[in-house]
């Protein structure tokens, strides 16, 4: 084969697909992309993914970093090395000649609503570019305006081979996922070779094509990204006992709570009997995940409960 550049300037089409199947259609093009771009030999196929990431699909849930996944599931998929989340140097011991593709959320969220620091990403982006490897982002949960921007890689400027969309796509209306990416990665799948029953419906592309252009002309993006702000702010001013840590971005957020505390399932019961829905994740993490369209109203009032749980629970 006659190696040639990977990355085109710009992301040029993508391909839409249920959540089912969404990552197993990234690892394929990903494998595929890379031996079809590089003078390598064809055992290059491995896949490195940050420890806590969620699970998206049906088979690559074998394949999850989340432990929990795996038991009564072994043998896990393999191909894929696991490293610590928000560690670059890392990430770059872990790569050998048989590395095709890093895959990693901008901002973990069933890992608990975990913040990379500054310069991760650019970092994964470098090690992408010096090795010739894909930088996939799973953009489900940090897309579409949850952290304050259109895509979360837009808050350290740059560019992923690959995003995976959903969520948020098409407005809570219908089901619906997409892959972002260009023709010379995407381009690699042929008709017929990697197929979908409703990829590509009609109605469902309809519906997100909406949902996009009221995302953008509603303002929603800016909104989450001041009131994110806010509600970050006043909820870091809450002094609990129970309280360890609040962390986010936009409205994508995390309080943390002391393991002494009992687990934050109580906590987010409460607040449900209190009018305010929220979750539990990692165990010991409350997720406040609110609509795009929050106001200040809305969570200076969800703020006065959310105090009195963390206060008095």
């Amino acid at each position: 084969m006659t190696a040639r550049p990977l990355r085109p300037a710009r992301r040029e089409r993508g391909r839409r697909e249920r959540g089912v199947t969404l990552i197993e259609l990234v690892v394929v093009a990903a494998v595929i992309a890379i031996l079809a771009s590089v003078a390598i030999p064809s055992y290059r196929s491995h896949v490195l993914r940050a420890h806590r990431t969620e699970a998206r699909a049906a088979l690559l849930a074998l394949a999850t970093a989340q432990e929990k996944f795996h038991q009564g599931f072994e043998p896990m998929v393999p191909g894929f090395r696991y490293v610590p989340f928000n560690d670059s140097k890392a990430v770059e011991a872990a790569v050998t000649d048989k590395t095709c593709a890093i895959l990693v959320e901008p901002v973990q969220g069933e890992g608990g609503v975990q913040v990379p620091a500054p310069g991760y990403l650019s970092a994964l982006r470098r090690i992408c570019d010096e090795h010739q490897l894909l930088l996939v982002l799973d953009e489900i949960q940090t897309g579409l305006g949850r952290t304050g921007k259109l895509l979360a890689e837009q808050h350290e400027g740059i560019e992923a081979d690959i995003s995976l969309i959903g969520k948020a796509l098409s407005g809570g209306f219908y089901p619906i996922s997409a892959v972002l990416s260009n023709t010379e990665v995407l381009g690699v799948l042929r008709p017929g070779e990697h197929g979908s029953t409703f990829g590509g419906n009609p109605l469902a592309c309809a519906v997100a094509r909406t949902a996009l252009r009221v995302l953008v002309e509603e303002g929603m993006i800016e909104n989450s990204a001041s009131m994110g702000d806010y509600f970050l702010r006043e909820l870091k001013k809450i002094k609990s006992p129970q309280v360890k840590e609040v962390r986010g971005r936009g409205l994508m957020i995390g309080v943390e709570l002391l393991r002494e505390a009992g687990g934050a399932r109580p906590y987010c019961e409460k607040l449900m009997s209190l009018g305010i829905l929220c979750k539990e994740t990692h165990d010991h993490v409350i997720r406040f995940a609110p609509p795009l369209v929050i106001t200040q109203d809305e969570i200076d009032w969800a703020l006065e409960r959310i105090e009195k749980v963390l206060k008095k629970h």
